[in-house]
């Protein structure tokens, strides 16, 4: 089968060393001449390649997945073929390590129907510049993706989980359970004592099964790709700082590749 740009060659041919008409050489060719007559737009790529290489520069853990989902809202792209082009052509694929894969029994979690249905939580640890450590508490509604709050400190005991739990459920409904693992600082009696008092069922892993936790597993993954493994902090303070702006980007700017590629603040409001 003859493509319609080798045809469009011929035309040219014929109507340069015969002397035929444009009419007349499109029929003898099979070509129609509006085919002939088009001519293709160039594509302005400088400036949506500029703004992925800055993206890129922004978020280096970000693939062009949602690098793409980060220009569609800013209008400049709407096909991501276009944008993995311009993503291999630059480079700015992201390396990964490969990883010994193990064979694991996997546990199916429904997610909820619901914004503030169900909230899971989660500790992630770092450290800081000077070596010494502190700990992250992450919670995300299950429905929405979105990451409820987090609590930065040195420790974070029962009680300090309790009372920023508080904390969220004023700002916010409070969810009808929560999923934990089985941490000394969720088992502890004022953990108890705050279900009760707050009628928020505490939902408990089994042992061992991180999997039957994955939303919020996924999110600690995400939390510390993209932004502990790209911080060095040197206070606690300045980690709060930078988790916080991490945190906001992430519910408002980042698109979710399970929401559509909708951040889940703006999922949240679509569905509600």
């Amino acid at each position: 089968m003859v493509k319609p740009a080798s045809k469009k060659r011929v035309v040219e041919h014929l109507i340069s060393a015969y002397k035929l008409s444009e009419r007349l050489a499109c029929k003898l060719v099979g070509l129609s001449r509006t085919a002939y007559r088009y001519k293709p737009k160039q594509r302005d790529d400088e400036r949506v390649t500029t703004r992925l290489k800055e993206l890129a520069v922004e978020y280096p853990r970000y693939g062009y997945l949602l690098l793409h989902g980060l220009l569609k809202r800013e209008g400049l792209v709407k096909n991501k073929k276009r944008t993995y082009r311009l993503y291999t052509e630059q480079g700015l694929q992201v390396r990964t390590k490969k990883r010994k894969k193990l064979r694991r029994p996997r546990v199916v979690m429904d997610a909820p129907q619901r914004v503030n249905k169900r909230w899971s939580m989660d500790f992630v640890s770092d450290q800081l510049a000077s070596g010494r450590r502190f700990r992250v508490l992450n919670v995300v509604d299950d429905f929405s993706r979105e990451m409820v709050g987090q609590l930065v400190s040195v420790s974070i005991s029962g009680q300090q989980v309790s009372r920023f739990l508080s904390q969220l459920i004023e700002e916010r409904r409070k969810p009808e359970h929560i999923v934990c693992d089985n941490g000394t600082e969720f088992t502890s009696k004022a953990m108890f004592f705050w279900s009760k008092s707050n009628d928020v069922r505490l939902s408990f892993i089994q042992p061992g099964k991180p999997t039957q936790n994955a939303f919020v597993e996924s999110l600690n993954g995400k939390f510390r790709n993209e932004c502990l493994d790209q911080n060095w902090f040197r206070t606690l303070d300045e980690a709060r700082y930078e988790i916080e702006q991490w945190q906001r980007h992430y519910n408002y700017e980042r698109p979710h590749s399970s929401l559509n590629y909708l951040p889940p603040v703006e999922f949240a409001k679509q569905v509600a």
